[in-house]
């Protein structure tokens, strides 16, 4: 007879190996998500002050670039088109090494992360279609409030969520990378209008260049700069969005080492690209699509235009309950069960930081409403809205779970028999528990060398006259 299924533990303790490269990628992306915030909060204002009004959309439409290549971009579309290029190569390379070295290499147990990311958009997408609809509407927007801003939730759990168990942690990480997979297809299928096939088919040849020099073993950036250019140039030309050029570069790097290396070429590739992606690329995107003219009046607006109201919702609302209930829907029709360390609550207040949806849903709602740009900056200050009552939500949630995060947290990072691996990683293992065996003696040989020492010197204060112990014992 087969030995019994054990049931699969949802959001279950991460192995040393994935906890240490999330705290890695943690740090790179929080710092990036703050540089994120400075950069948004900076537009805002560059857009918002009467005095830096016109220079803002001066230098945000100032257009360069080679006009006989198709490429006299304005410089908030180089940013948009280019820069976010970089973020999604960074993004293709994450999903690569989940694939083949993460959550997602195990079927049942990439079953989690891809449910609530598809029910973190269907969500999303069902709420802003019926409010839309129910105001009469444009629904050119249903994908606005799909995508989740890695950066700004990674940023905020640094600030609130510092105790967050690591495979919560994790659980959003490997949520957001799915995610935004997930909205560069959107983009590739719903907002391609017309296709250059020339431009088109020269993009792929150049992708499977790519994909033989990586195979051969070529190296050197001198080689692969220069054909990334060319192949984001020809994706640009040929009516997709250059993004899909990122990503499919990404997904061709190894993300498995071989014998004597001690990192595979997407993790160098990766260490080498993410703070230009975290440091620069995102940020100077949100300094170009942040600033949106906001007033009283235009506040008021978000919430009585449908299209506004939309996204508004289906970040703060649809996100929170398509995450949760896709969660919640596995665990309860599958073998998956929720580990003992946490709570649904955690589960909830991750979910409703999920609802910051800035990078993507920014470029999406320019490529949704092109040629509005009323309803466009409308849609942005939506998205700005959403996004930062989202994460005040999530802040809330998080401090009132703090407390229990920080013994989940203690208890992780307990190291008594200071190996440098903590102890909870090291349960089965017999060595621990001998040198655990020997501290323990030790502390108790010392302990009784103590209780002999107060002894004795009790014993020898009770036998001295006129000491402590003597009678008559009072003052002279």
């Amino acid at each position: 007879m087969s030995a019994p299924r054990t049931p699969r533990k949802v959001l279950g303790r991460l192995s040393l190996p994935e906890r240490t490269y999330l705290a890695d990628a943690l740090r790179t992306e929080t710092v990036g998500g703050v540089l994120l915030l400075v950069a948004a909060i900076t537009a805002l204002l560059w857009a918002n002050v009467p005095l830096l009004h016109d220079s803002y959309e001066t230098v945000s439409h100032f257009h360069i670039g080679p006009e006989t290549l198709g490429l006299n971009l304005s410089v908030a579309h180089w940013a948009a088109d280019g820069l976010l290029a970089i973020f999604f190569f960074v993004a293709g390379i994450e999903l690569k090494r989940e694939l083949v070295a993460g959550d997602l290499r195990d079927p049942k147990a990439a079953a989690l992360p891809v449910i609530a990311a598809l029910c973190g958009m269907a969500a999303p997408a069902l709420v802003y279609t019926l409010t839309a609809t129910a105001g009469g509407g444009s629904l050119s927007g249903w994908a606005v409030p799909t995508a989740t801003d890695i950066a700004f939730a990674l940023a905020v759990l640094a600030v609130i969520g510092t105790s967050l168990p690591s495979a919560l942690r994790a659980f959003l990480l490997t949520l957001a990378v799915v995610d935004d997979l997930l909205a560069i297809l959107i983009i590739a299928v719903f907002f391609t209008d017309t296709l250059d096939f020339a431009a088109l088919g020269g993009a792929v040849a150049g992708l499977a260049v790519f994909w033989l020099l990586l195979r051969k073993g070529v190296r050197g950036w001198y080689v692969y700069v220069p054909l990334a250019l060319v192949i984001w140039a020809l994706m640009y030309n040929s009516g997709i969005h250059a993004t899909v050029a990122g990503v499919a570069m990404g997904l061709m790097l190894r993300c498995t080492t071989r014998e004597g290396e001690k990192h595979s070429p997407g993790e160098h590739i990766e260490h080498l690209v993410r703070p230009l992606s975290a440091g620069l690329a995102v940020p100077l995107f949100a300094l170009f699509s942040a600033g949106v003219s906001v007033s009283g009046g235009a506040l008021a607006e978000v919430f009585t235009q449908p299209e506004t109201l939309g996204v508004v919702l289906g970040l703060v609302v649809g996100k929170t309950l398509g995450i949760f209930g896709g969660t919640w829907l596995t665990a309860r029709f599958t073998r998956a069960s929720l580990s003992d360390d946490l709570a649904w609550p955690d589960v909830f207040a991750v979910a409703t930081l999920a609802g910051i949806g800035f990078t993507v849903s920014l470029l999406i709602g320019e490529l949704a409403f092109e040629g509005d740009a009323a309803l466009t900056g409308e849609v942005k200050a939506a998205v700005l809205t959403g996004s930062l009552l989202a994460a005040a939500l999530a802040t809330v949630l998080l401090k009132l779970r703090n407390a229990t995060y920080r013994r989940m947290w203690e208890a992780e990072e307990r190291d008594e028999d200071q190996s440098g691996i903590p102890d909870i990683y090291e349960e089965d293992d017999p060595e621990y528990h001998l040198r655990m065996a020997a501290i323990h003696e030790h502390k108790a040989a010392e302990h009784r060398r103590i209780a002999e020492e107060k002894a004795a010197a009790r014993h020898a204060v009770a036998e001295v006259p006129g000491g402590a112990g003597a009678e008559n014992d009072g003052p002279a």
